[in-house]
């Protein structure tokens, strides 16, 4: 006696039921088959599945990286503080802060001496020493605001406050006066100058390309004066830096000098310093 059967509706299977043992070797071997593709679809999803976790952890690896990159940057161009607020809101406000001290610095003949050098001597000196003063005004709690040139920027007590600002200030340029009389001892290349003036300020970011964080008012200008009224390898501080530091820091009085559009001011040489500071 013959049965007929039908796989999946396509067509007749016609089976002898005397040989019944064939018949379930058959669906045996069609169930086994299936299992056997699942089983090779399961492999080949896991297998899938860990490769896109290990690509997916890759590219986190790789934009965590990049983000540590972009703050890095962030950090070199401004201040902690201000680099938090623009990452938080987007935007900085101008502020105004009152007693901070502003340190500018300048070297001596520096187009004569730089017309002595290549290109490349000249930017390797300028690399050497604004690094240094880099290290120096860092270690003394001060911040770089820029460098125009051959001349260097900085300002203490911002965005912080702090009341030792006049202090530090001329704590880091007797360092950097000390660093450019013992690089002369090995290499003659600058001499510096450093003016020094404490006051208020405006500080803010500014442009929307290449912005750059910076400082303005007359104490910055008072400062620039200092400098430009100075001799090379001295500090000149003016009377307002002079009340807050005469107890630390031994000074000359060098009388009233004229500035360019400032008039007659007082102004000092400090010489060294003479009591701790705590």
């Amino acid at each position: 006696m013959a049965y007929y059967l039908s796989i999946n509706g396509d067509f007749p299977i016609e089976y002898d039921t005397s040989n019944k043992k064939k018949v379930i070797f058959y669906y045996t071997n069609c169930f086994s088959g299936l299992i056997f593709i699942n089983l090779g679809l399961n492999l080949i999803f896991e297998y899938s599945l860990q490769k896109a976790n290990l690509l997916l952890e890759s590219r986190n690896t790789e934009l965590a990286l990049e983000k540590e990159k972009s703050e890095k940057l962030l950090l070199n161009i401004l201040p902690v503080e201000i680099a938090e607020e623009l990452k938080e809101k987007g935007n900085t406000e101008a502020k105004l802060y009152e007693n901070i001290t502003v340190l500018f610095t300048d070297f001596v003949h520096f187009t004569q001496t730089s017309e002595q050098l290549s290109p490349q001597q000249l930017v390797q000196e300028l690399h050497e020493c604004f690094t240094e003063f880099d290290n120096i005004i860092e270690r003394n709690g001060l911040e770089k605001i820029k460098t125009i040139g051959d001349a260097y920027l900085a300002v203490c007590g911002l965005p912080l406050s702090n009341p030792l600002h006049a202090q530090n200030t001329v704590i880091a340029a007797l360092e950097i006066i000390q660093f450019i009389e013992d690089r002369s001892k090995r290499v003659k290349t600058f001499d510096v100058r450093i003016g020094v003036h404490s006051g208020n300020v405006v500080a803010g970011i500014i442009g929307v390309k290449k912005f750059a964080y910076d400082i303005w008012g007359d104490t910055v200008n008072t400062a620039a004066r200092m400098e430009q009224s100075n001799e090379a390898g001295k500090i000149n501080i003016s009377e307002t830096t002079y009340q807050l530091v005469k107890n630390e820091f031994g000074c000359t009085y060098r009388g009233k000098i004229h500035a360019k559009g400032k008039g007659d001011i007082d102004m000092h040489f400090v010489e060294k310093q003479i009591n701790i500071i705590n």
